[in-house]
């Protein structure tokens, strides 16, 4: 249940970064059996480690062993740090003690989908990253799951600092649309670097954020149907 796409826009903000000296460790909330965590390990640096949570009970409890297989078999895992828990029971200096001297460059969110859990997890995730760093929510916009937006919403009136630069597009009813935060003064540094890495894949009529720029929308197929012609 991962975007092939997401994973290649979320390396390649990682790789920017890396470009404009931008450090720090990668975190996720809900690391599952990796798949998505193990792609973006390998876009750190050698000091740079890659922190997961998970409560590691559903489907079963052999989703954390099948993780730390994925890891020894795919990923890097002298860079790997992995945890058992509820991220209603961490806080900020928890997360950031499992790897001292560093914030966190790109945090992912894909935990319990509930109000309380997106809500702590934005929380954490907004007192762990660098001022440079990148918040990405996986699952907005999801069928299933059709209120996250607005707890989003929600929590960046109280941090409005905080805004959405890019919004993911889904490949499919599995693989869901992801939306990226920043730090308002970043917000045009990573929406001109994205562009830059993606000219293919930009739906022009972008995302209406209510902010004085429309956010940017990278889908692996950005057509207009039946526009084409009119534009």
């Amino acid at each position: 249940m991962s975007s092939r796409f997401a994973a290649f826009v979320g390396a390649a903000t990682m790789r920017i970064q890396s470009e404009h000296g931008i450090t720090g460790h990668f975190a996720e909330i809900g690391t599952f059996a990796g798949r998505y965590f193990i792609a973006l390990s390998h876009a750190l640096t050698a000091d740079e480690r890659a922190i997961g949570f998970d409560t590691f009970y559903w489907p079963s409890p052999k989703v954390k062993t099948k993780l730390e297989e994925n890891i020894v078999r795919y990923g890097v895992p002298n860079r790997s740090i992995v945890a058992a828990a509820d991220s209603l029971q961490l806080n900020a200096k928890d997360i950031l003690a499992l790897a001292p001297g560093k914030k966190v460059r790109f945090f992912h969110v894909d935990g319990e989908h509930t109000p309380a859990h997106l809500t702590n997890d934005l929380a954490l995730a907004s007192a762990c990253i660098d001022d440079r760093g990148v918040i990405c929510l996986d699952d907005m916009l999801h069928a299933g799951y059709p209120t996250l937006p607005v707890i989003v919403h929600d929590f960046l009136k109280g941090e409005p600092s905080l805004r959405v630069f890019c919004v993911i597009d889904r490949e499919d009813i599995s693989a869901q649309t992801k939306y990226m935060i920043c730090r308002e003064a970043m917000f045009d540094f990573y929406i001109e670097q994205l562009i830059k890495a993606f000219p293919d894949n930009i739906w022009p009529l972008g995302a209406d954020f209510r902010y004085e720029k429309k956010a940017l929308v990278l889908s692996p197929d950005p057509k207009l149907p039946g526009f084409d012609d009119l534009l």
